[in-house]
């Protein structure tokens, strides 16, 4: 819904001006900035927890969310906003890493809760939920998708650069629909704890893939997966 013919009422041109008419209308609906995403997984967190409350982030975990707010912080960017998961572990990633980037509001949102996008093919044998969760799960990651990854906003003059903090599921998911990959495969990319997955939106709307679960930036016994 970025597509400029698509924001134009068409059987409104004139008759006798209708090519430049439409051509000034198209213009006006374009974007003209650039949109870059970061998609950042959360720390290593307590996976004995029974409910959201319990599961908060474990020592190392901590570490690991320092680490990725001094790497964000380094890139010199002015970053717009982080949108992160309501989830505990998310929320306590953000936390983290936005005293790294200090005056950057912070917006809390369900749609980035951790779920089951879609059945995954190949299909897994470590993880099969039952499947009214890829129904309740999946309308809700897939509207996350098409609320927050797409092309600027034609009123928007500069690039933007914001954080979205969530999870793996999520980032997995995102990415193959941002790529146009069949997402059923999004079990097979791996993901990293505090990695940082950077996406490139560009005005024609076009999707660049820049880093995919990059941790290079933590020391090698820092890393997990879990």
């Amino acid at each position: 819904r970025r597509e400029p013919l698509a924001l134009i009422n068409l059987k409104k041109k004139h008759e006798e001006t209708g090519e430049e008419e439409l051509a000034s209308r198209l213009d006006h609906c374009k974007a003209k900035a650039t949109r870059h995403i970061f998609l950042i997984r959360h720390s290593q967190y307590n996976l004995d927890g029974r409910a959201d409350k319990d599961r908060t982030l474990t020592p190392l975990g901590r570490e690991q969310a320092e680490l990725t707010g001094r790497r964000l912080a380094s890139l010199g960017l002015k970053f717009d906003q982080i949108i992160h998961s309501s989830m505990t572990r998310a929320t306590e990633t953000t936390e983290i890493i936005s005293k790294h980037l200090p005056g950057v509001k912070k917006i809390s949102t369900d749609l980035l809760r951790e779920g089951a996008p879609i059945e995954p093919d190949p299909p897994v044998s470590h993880w099969k939920p039952e499947a009214v969760q890829y129904y309740e799960d999946g309308a809700r990651i897939e509207a996350a998708f098409r609320s927050f990854i797409h092309r600027a906003d034609a009123k928007q003059e500069e690039d933007s650069y914001e954080i979205f903090v969530c999870h793996a599921n999520v980032i997995r998911y995102i990415v193959c629909r941002a790529l146009q990959f069949p997402p059923e495969g999004w079990l097979r990319l791996s993901l990293n704890n505090g990695s940082i997955t950077h996406l490139v939106i560009r005005p024609n709307g076009r999707v660049a893939l820049r880093a995919l679960g990059d941790t290079g930036f933590m020391p090698p016994d820092k890393i997990t997966r879990t």
